[in-house]
């Protein structure tokens, strides 16, 4: 049965049509993954579809009485109504309580959230997962979502992709998350140059498919160019060279697969990344590391002893709040170990792609802002100019001549990124470094991964991402250890399933509520507090860990519009004060956090 239908229709954004005459129709059961570039298209089209915009030309049908559930990429809630009542829509707690596909949704997208909280209290992520839980709760036979996966991570991704491919509901998703492409979709739409062209498979069948496609059309046009100078040689050779034909094919066949990418040289990067780094990259010996500081905030490593070695590309995985993202401060150095010892290498250069992006000069403009580090750079054997390099990460032609100040998000972090690469680094710590990149961005920025011999650390949600850059990944279990998971992703899935990770704030509390027995000492007699008031306490402490996520969010605000102000020391002086009040109230919310965690502990 058809659902929508699409009949010649086009839009445009002042002088750039994003969609020109397309028709195309979406019926039920179609599973369907929307690609293209940021930019190029993709939201138009599913809002148009969604018939939350009206394109300029052409006609929209949908069928009588259609149910459509849309994510778009911004949540909009009342901040004083209750995360219950926003998901739950007023549902009778025996009617939701009692309906085991609700319940199944509450406890992986929201089981950390308490639902009492209002959603003015809740973080960005927190607030992506309680709009997504509001959508699936409803039943819909059309569901619209753009880049649903963002702030989740790999776990609760990978029981999205299930939960939805066994929903009878049409879909209808734009994500860059090439794994999740592949694990939902059945049919993929590529949104290139105002038209869509349609591709039958996830991710990987279009890749494919795109690249016979190209080949095809390739070979035709040299076959167009080439024939009278080809009829003309081979005739020209004589009768006795016609035996030659089939080595004809055979030579062509091998031309074909010399044109393919070379895999990434693992032996030749490791040399030449030995040869940059030497032995030592970053030992860790017997190290204790709380994600606060020394002796504050949750547990992260617990007499941890690892060494990160010249050429290692390591995936770091765990769930939201394992501390993953302290792990890479503590290896660039910007936190401090509580106990043991951390030993970097003399060579080390070491670059790291925080989550914040650090401010850049608005008013400079892209090459620039990148050939103020360096104008040329040697990536594996080649050497590329800054400008060759912005090209490859999505910045051409005229984009290299924007300012800084009119760049989007995405944006910004790409050149944060090209400019760590362009300072020559010989140990890369990247922290979620495809949020906000679209597909061909992203595999642009693998290839020159892929020639980069040096020291990786990377943490990111994409799965496809990690396991293309990464040769092996390590975990946070919540053990205060790093474990090898030389399964992979889909060992640290399988250990997920069956209770064998935590975050660290998890894992504290659970330690709060049990003995700990040290190897070194024996094991303590203690009563600690009731069933009930552990309940209270962890309920306590989750809101002010959400009060404190929100005091760190302001105070980044803060410094981006210091930066901006500079030249303005009236306004300067204002946003310093209110700096130093929201870091006062900041540091009283964790006094009070670390003293209600000690009662855990008791």
């Amino acid at each position: 049965m058809n659902l929508v239908n699409l009949e010649s229709v086009s839009h445009a954004f002042g002088p750039k049509p994003l969609l020109a005459d397309v028709s195309l129709g979406l019926e039920q059961g179609d599973r369907i993954g929307v690609v293209g570039r940021n930019g190029g298209g993709k939201t138009t089209l599913i809002s148009i579809i969604a018939g939350t915009l009206k394109p300029d030309s052409g006609r929209v049908t949908h069928t009588r009485n259609l149910r459509v559930g849309t994510l778009s990429q911004r949540d909009q809630f009342d901040p004083d109504t209750a995360v219950k009542d926003i998901v739950l829509a007023g549902r009778a707690e025996h009617e939701w309580a009692g309906d085991p596909a609700i319940r199944e949704i509450l406890a992986n997208l929201l089981g950390d959230i308490d639902l009492a909280a209002p959603a003015g209290a809740l973080s960005g992520g927190e607030r992506r997962r309680t709009a997504l839980a509001r959508l699936l709760v409803e039943e819909h036979a059309l569901l619209i979502l753009d880049e649903p996966t963002n702030h989740l991570d790999i776990e609760a991704i990978a029981w999205l992709a299930g939960h939805l491919v066994q929903r009878k509901s049409a879909l209808l998703v734009v994500t860059h998350d090439r794994w999740f492409l592949d694990a939902v979709s059945t049919r993929t739409w590529e949104v290139v140059d105002g038209s869509v062209e349609r591709y039958e498979g996830g991710y990987a069948a279009y890749v494919l498919a795109k690249a016979e496609r190209a080949r095809i059309a390739q070979a035709a046009e040299d076959r167009r160019q080439n024939l009278m100078r080809k009829e003309i040689a081979w005739l020209r050779r004589g009768p006795p060279a016609r035996t030659s034909k089939p080595k004809f094919r055979i030579n062509a066949a091998e031309a074909l697969i010399a044109n393919e990418p070379p895999a990434r040289e693992t032996v030749e990067l490791l040399n030449f990344a030995s040869a940059r780094l030497g032995k030592t990259v970053v030992d860790l010996e017997d190290v204790t590391l709380h994600a606060g500081g020394p002796e504050s905030g949750p547990l992260v490593l617990d007499r941890c002893t690892y060494q990160f070695g010249p050429g290692d590309r390591i995936g770091l995985i765990g769930v939201n709040g394992s501390g993953k993202s302290s792990v890479l401060r503590l290896l660039s150095g910007t936190v401090e170990h509580d106990s043991g010892r951390v030993v970097r290498g003399k060579t080390v250069r070491l670059a790291h792609l925080s989550q914040e992006l650090a401010e850049l000069d608005p008013t400079r403009r892209v090459l620039e802002t990148v050939e103020e580090i360096r104008k040329y750079v040697q990536v594996g054997k080649k050497e590329w100019s800054a400008s060759q390099l912005l090209e490859r990460l999505g910045f051409r032609g005229e984009a290299q001549w924007k300012v800084v100040g009119d760049l989007s998000g995405g944006e910004r972090r790409r050149l944060q990124l090209l400019r760590l690469i362009m300072d020559e680094p010989n140990v890369l710590l990247l922290d979620e470094p495809t949020n906000d990149l679209d597909i061909e961005t992203l595999t642009e920025l693998e290839d020159l991964l892929d020639a980069w011999p040096g020291t990786l650390v990377v943490v990111s949600h994409d799965r496809y991402f990690l396991e293309r850059v990464a040769d092996r990944c390590v975990a946070l279990l919540g053990d205060g250890t790093m474990s090898m998971l030389p399964g992979g992703v889909d060992e640290y899935l399988e250990r997920r399933a069956a209770g064998q990770a935590l975050s660290a704030r998890a894992a504290s509390g659970a330690a709060g509520s049990s003995v700990q027995v040290r190897p070194d000492s024996q094991p303590a007699q203690a009563v600690g507090p009731s069933a009930k008031e552990l309940r209270e306490l962890q309920k306590e402490l989750n809101r002010l860990e959400r009060q404190i996520d929100k005091f760190g969010e302001r105070e980044v605000k803060l410094h981006a519009q210091m930066a901006e102000a500079a030249s303005d020391f009236e306004r300067l002086g204002k946003l310093d004060a209110e700096l130093r009040d929201i870091a006062a109230q900041k540091e009283a919310a964790e006094l009070e956090w670390m003293t209600l965690a000690e009662r855990l502990d008791q």
